[in-house]
């Protein structure tokens, strides 16, 4: 049974992938994360030697500390900011718990270089529809939480990659976009290893609305017409992927949790 400042892997993985999903620090050290360099959904790699000076970025967030056991590596991080003011628990188990269990991890292989602040930030076309909404939130759920995303001119994109550090998506001819009948989210979980059957789902839908191939999944006109709808309420294109994220939120947690469910109300039988 874990003490009142831990967590088990049961009840993160619930949490996984919601808004509310508490900051997670991975403080690993370098040759456990060598042996296996995944990391789970949105954690953020730190030093536990310098927890003094990373704590107060983390003042008002609801934080999980995990290392490979859970044993004094995320306790004393945890113990630490906690000292700080900072609400945190510790992963029962760690990473090797998590793992074993079959959690969600993470393939960091290819996660692109994160700025000085410690963030991925990413570039694409301007007025997203689907795809370009899709991405960005199935990077802040479950890569990247600070992420940052930017919307410029189509034909700007690369230029403003290359000016900026950073990583071009769901444009013709790079690595993060379309592989023939499979749009960038799917690019995304495959190269992630998002790998579960929530997700899968979910891509799905994704799939048959940005790819104009609706009778793939009934899901897929209702997430098309909203998105459509979003893309005319908002101007700014960062307003509307505030506004998309919610509705993906829905959608992923519909996907998870109540495909079973159904809605009705029949008429009332006559006597």
């Amino acid at each position: 049974m874990p003490s009142n400042t831990e967590i088990t892997t049961s009840q993160l993985s619930r949490l996984i992938g919601q808004p509310s999903a508490p900051i997670i620090v991975d403080v690993r050290l370098p040759e456990d994360v060598a042996a296996d360099p995944r990391t789970l959904p949105g954690a953020a790699p730190r030093d536990h030697s310098t927890v003094s000076l990373w704590a107060p970025e983390l003042t008002g967030k609801s934080v999980v500390v995990v290392c490979q056991k859970g044993l004094k590596l995320s306790q004393g991080a945890a113990a630490w900011l906690r000292h700080e003011g900072v609400p945190a628990e510790t992963l029962e188990g760690g990473f090797e718990a998590w793992r074993n269990a079959g959690g969600l991890l993470v393939d960091t292989k290819n996660l692109p270089k994160r700025d000085e602040r410690g963030r991925t930030v990413w570039v694409t076309r301007a007025r997203p529809k689907v795809d370009r909404i899709a991405c960005p939130w199935l990077i802040r759920r479950f890569v990247d939480p600070s992420a940052v995303f930017l919307f410029v001119a189509a034909g700007e994109v690369m230029s403003v990659a290359d000016r900026f550090a950073a990583t071009p998506f769901d444009i013709e001819g790079v690595f993060w976009s379309h592989r023939g009948t499979r749009c960038t989210f799917d690019t995304m979980i495959d190269e992630f290893g998002l790998k579960s059957e929530a997700l899968e789902r979910l891509a799905l839908i994704v799939r048959a609305a940005d790819t104009a191939r609706l009778d793939l999944s009934p899901q897929a006109s209702g997430l098309l017409a909203a998105s459509l709808g979003l893309s005319r309420m908002f101007r700014d294109d960062l307003e509307q992927l505030d506004a998309g994220l919610l509705l993906y939120d829905a959608f992923y947690r519909w996907s998870r949790d109540a495909v079973e469910e159904t809605h009705n109300w029949p008429s009332p039988s006559k006597a």
